[in-house]
């Protein structure tokens, strides 16, 4: 097995870049979801409920963020002692904010009052103690600092997705961080543990789907195949801590570094069980 592709989100649900190499820290990846969009009272937005998101190309330049969308181009700078208090789900961040007349911008793009935030080197958040046995520390992501899928798993979704008379779907629906070459489709399912590069990821918790999986990633329409519609015919768990359809696994890295396409993925510890999934009538 080896890594197939990387990617990192650098505007928390705008589009993904993929990279030849990755600088893993112990928060996740560098420039990972380190950019977020948030409403008038602080709290975070995503492609659930704005899918305009999906077509705001961001990537980081010397002392900010630049954006583009639609052949409109805007870059935010950040003044650290500028700051706002903002949720993500259930933990507030204390984030640096971008200056009025580029929020202005922002909002003008969206057709809605937002604002955009950037967790800096102040920032600090810490979540999945339930998980990985202690609170790790994450930037911007729903929950933990990485995201690990396989091409097996996806082409087993694909087929599903075929037989009911759908159309396949990319893997950019699933806003994977590290996606692993393996032909066996759920063998994930029992890893505990891989090492890439040198550094230990922990598979700590399978990531249930929402309904961005159902998104175009270039335009944000809900068009194509619908993956929580295939996923559900196998994929749906059994286990209440983790409701829903699933695909992926959350993973803790444990030291740091950089890892590469073609690195080699090592299996250090496997699981006894699978997780458990409902078995459709």
């Amino acid at each position: 097995m080896h890594v197939e592709g990387l990617n990192i989100h650098p505007l928390k649900s705008g589009r993904a870049i993929a990279l030849e190499e990755a600088a893993v820290r112990l928060d996740g990846f560098s420039g990972d979801r380190r950019f977020m969009i948030v409403d008038g009272g602080g709290r975070f937005i995503t492609q659930r409920e704005m899918q305009a998101l999906a077509r705001v190309a961001a990537r980081e330049v010397a002392g900010g963020l630049l954006l583009e969308m639609e052949g409109r181009r805007l870059q935010a700078r950040f003044d650290p002692d500028r700051r706002l208090a903002v949720t993500v789900w259930d933990s507030t961040v204390d984030a640096a904010v971008a200056d009025p007349a580029v929020n202005a911008v922002l909002s003008d793009w969206f057709g809605r009052p937002v604002q955009l935030v950037h967790m800096d080197g102040r920032a600090r958040r810490a979540e999945g103690a339930e998980w990985a046995g202690a609170p790790v520390p994450v930037g911007f992501v729903d929950g933990f600092p990485a995201l690990i899928t396989t091409t097996g798993s996806l082409a087993d979704l694909n087929r599903t997705l075929i037989a009911n008379g759908q159309e396949p779907v990319g893997m950019d629906r699933f806003r994977t961080n590290v996606l692993i070459a393996c032909d066996e489709p759920w063998r994930e399912d029992l890893w505990a543990a891989v090492e890439i590069g040198g550094i230990r990821f922990d598979l700590v918790k399978p990531c249930a789907r929402c309904i961005m999986t159902t998104q175009d990633q270039r335009t944000g329409e809900r068009i194509g195949g619908n993956p929580i519609q295939g996923l559900a015919e196998k994929r749906m768990s059994a286990d209440r801590r983790v409701p829903g359809v699933l695909f992926g696994w959350n993973a803790v890295p444990r030291g740091e570094g950089t890892i590469r396409l073609g690195d080699a993925v090592r299996v250090v510890a496997e699981r006894a069980e699978r997780w458990p999934m409902k078995v459709r009538a």
